[in-house]
Order: structure tokens, then C-alpha cells, then sequence
């Protein structure tokens, strides 16, 4: 069994059915403050916590007067408007009652699919939890018409999860894990505690049934699923209507872990290394030894610039002799990438114009 204190970084992903009372449309305060408790009890382990937040469209539609059944598209981006402002009202109070700071955080499928937004993304969840603040994340459901129509807070938890290299993801729902058929429906039907591998059987079994407030079901789970495991993160599907619905997992209550399938940094490093560079820079023998030792490459340590590249591009890095030591994500495009080679950190806003992006390619971002 996952042991959640012992994790480095957890993203959570609360569904809207959750934190929006059914038949009021109103906030369930009581809950979201027991949740925020889970929170400190994580913060206080050394855990880094990104919440993924359902519920903006329906605290909106309550607070608009729009009707239980389906909205518009339209009706749906308006609410949303609303609902993201009362979503990130109301975290922001129950985190500030143990002294931490809510930052809201909107974004899109394709903000994972580009590697400049996915860039942006990673640096600013990185810099958020490093200064201490907790990311809740949300779909831009008011710009977003195809998550509206089509997409889940499931998936995006997935992404969001494998773009902050965290090693495990919990899914809060209206269940309490994964089953070999619907519970409501198949008195026979046996919950997973654990899954090892999705196969064709497992995925069989998944249904399409959502709970009415939220577009997520159990087959957008299983994606979800297969995203995070195969990115080195673990996740778990787990009933989260209870008070302290963290807590309670760490102290046994039902659930289906699926298993990752390697580490986290491990499968992010391997995919920077699939990666087809698009350029190339040649460092000198100290840059070269410190990438040895595991450093980010600053652009000191650079003395060639070669090909034409953006930033979030990857690229080959060579010696002197041309030996190539590793492959990384680049910061800088080639033309700023030319201009700082070879110069102290201090330097780089003089020659730029603005403050610079840190190292040229950072470690996280390489594979030797």
C-alpha cells in the first residue's frame, strides 16, 4: 500500500460533487475546511500538494439561477466566469486558517500538448510550491470550449500530475475504487485494491456513468490512469464525500491503487531523450564535468550555439570533441541562447534586457 507521507508530491483532483451540495448548488463548506486540514497534515509531512479543482460551473450556475439540467455552451463558459471566482475565494479561506496561501491556476489540455506552454506551466507550479503556496488548478472553462464539451477534470489531473513530476495522484469521487462491474448495479461486482497494469480486461470493465454535477466517469478515470502510471506517478480512485477524506486513506479506507510503471524522473528523462534535437550547444571542460555531477547547464559553461531552435526545444549537448553528453529542454531560443553563451548568471539581464530564466537547460529538464 502507497504511503502518502512519504511521498514527494501528491496532486489531488476534488470532483465537483464533492465540494457542490447536489440540491442547494450551495459550497460544502465543512468539508472543504476538513480538506484543507489533510492539506496541512501533508504540507507538515514535507509534501508538496496541487489540488486540481472541480466545481467552477457549478457554484456558478447556483449563483447565475441556470437550471439543474444541461446548460449551454455559452451557459456553461458564463457560470464558469462566476464559479471560478467563489472556487478560488473559498480555498483561499480554508487554506489561510492554517496559514497557507491558495494560487489559482487555470489551464487547457493544450497547454501539456505545446512544449513552450508546458515549459510555462512546470516552471510556474515548480516556483509556487517552492514559495510555498498551493496550486489550485482548474480547467479555463471559459475559453475552453472543447474541455467543456468533451473534457474531465479526471484526465487533466493526469496531466497536470505528470507535467509537476509528482509521484502520486488521488482521485476524490463519489466511489470508492475501481470494480470489476458497476456496485449499484452488480451485487457481485469486486473492487480492485490493487492494479498492476491496465489491460483490455480492466479497461472492459469501466462504465460511462458520471454523477450528475460532474462529466467525469469511471472510463475517464482509466485514462487518467493510464497517463499517470505510464509518466512514473501512481493513483489512486477513493470515496472522498467523508470529512478528512485524505486522512482517512492514509488510515486504510477502501481504495484501488493502479501502479506506476517506473519513477517519475526516470520516464520524464527518457522522454526528453526521445526527443529529436533541434539544435546542439558545445560546453567547455567545467561545464562539462558538472553535468557529470548532475548541475543544470549555465550559459558560463557554453561556447557554441549551433541550429535554430525556440525555447522548449530540445537539444544535443556536446565537449569540445564533439562527444555528445546529454539532451535537454532549452530555456532560451537560439538567438538569446547566442547572445548569453559564455556569460555569468548576473550578466544575463544587461546583455538580454529582461531578468533571465536561471540555466540555460536546467536538470530536470536533461537526460544525460
Amino acid at each position: 500500500m502507497a504511503s502518502l507521507s512519504t511521498a514527494r508530491r501528491i496532486v489531488i483532483k476534488i470532483g465537483s460533487a464533492l465540494l457542490v451540495d447536489r440540491d442547494s448548488g450551495d459550497l460544502r463548506a465543512k468539508w472543504l475546511r476538513a480538506l484543507a486540514d489533510d492539506v496541512a497534515w501533508l504540507r507538515g509531512q514535507g509534501v508538496d500538494v496541487i489540488l486540481v479543482s472541480s466545481g467552477s460551473i457549478a457554484l456558478g450556475r447556483s449563483a447565475l439561477g441556470l437550471p439543474m439540467a444541461d446548460l449551454t455552451l455559452e451557459q456553461s463558459q458564463a457560470a464558469a466566469a462566476v464559479g471560478q471566482i467563489e472556487l478560488a475565494r473559498a480555498y483561499a479561506e480554508a487554506l489561510a486558517g492554517h496559514g497557507l496561501r491558495a494560487a489559482q491556476v487555470l489551464v487547457t489540455l493544450e497547454d501539456s500538448a505545446d512544449r513552450r506552454r508546458y515549459l510555462n506551466s512546470r516552471a510556474t507550479l515548480e516556483q509556487l510550491l517552492q514559495l510555498g503556496a498551493v496550486p489550485i488548478v482548474n480547467e479555463n472553462d471559459t475559453v475552453a470550449t472543447d474541455e467543456i464539451r468533451y473534457g474531465d477534470n479526471d484526465r487533466m489531473a493526469a496531466q497536470v500530475a505528470v507535467t509537476a513530476g509528482a509521484d502520486q495522484l488521488i482521485l476524490l469521487s463519489d466511489v470508492d475504487g475501481f470494480y470489476t462491474a458497476n456496485p449499484a448495479q452488480d451485487p457481485d461486482a469486486r473492487r480492485f485494491d490493487v492494479i498492476e497494469a491496465i489491460t483490455p480486461e480492466i479497461e472492459a470493465m469501466a462504465g460511462d456513468a458520471g454523477s450528475g454535477l460532474s462529466k467525469g466517469g469511471m472510463k475517464t478515470k482509466l485514462m487518467a490512469a493510464k497517463t499517470a502510471t505510464a509518466a512514473g506517478c501512481d493513483m489512486a480512485i477513493t470515496e472522498g464525500s467523508v470529512l478528512n477524506p485524505v486522512r482517512a486513506l492514509d488510515g486504510g479506507a477502501p481504495v484501488t491503487w493502479f501502479r506506476a510503471q517506473g519513477d517519475p524522473q526516470q520516464k520524464r528523462k527518457a522522454w526528453i531523450a526521445a526527443m529529436k534535437p533541434r539544435g546542439r550547444v558545445i560546453v567547455d571542460a567545467g561545464a562539462a564535468k558538472a553535468l557529470m555531477r548532475g548541475s543544470s547547464l549555465l550559459p558560463a559553461g557554453v561556447s557554441a550555439v549551433e541550429g535554430g531552435f525556440e525555447r522548449g526545444d530540445p537539444l544535443e549537448i556536446a565537449d569540445q570533441a564533439g562527444r555528445v553528453l546529454a539532451q535537454g529542454l532549452t530555456r532560451y531560443d537560439a538567438n538569446d541562447a547566442a547572445k548569453i553563451r559564455g556569460r555569468r548568471s548576473e550578466e544575463v539581464e544587461a546583455v538580454l534586457g529582461y531578468p533571465g530564466r536561471g540555466p540555460l537547460i536546467h536538470r530536470d529538464d536533461m537526460a544525460l
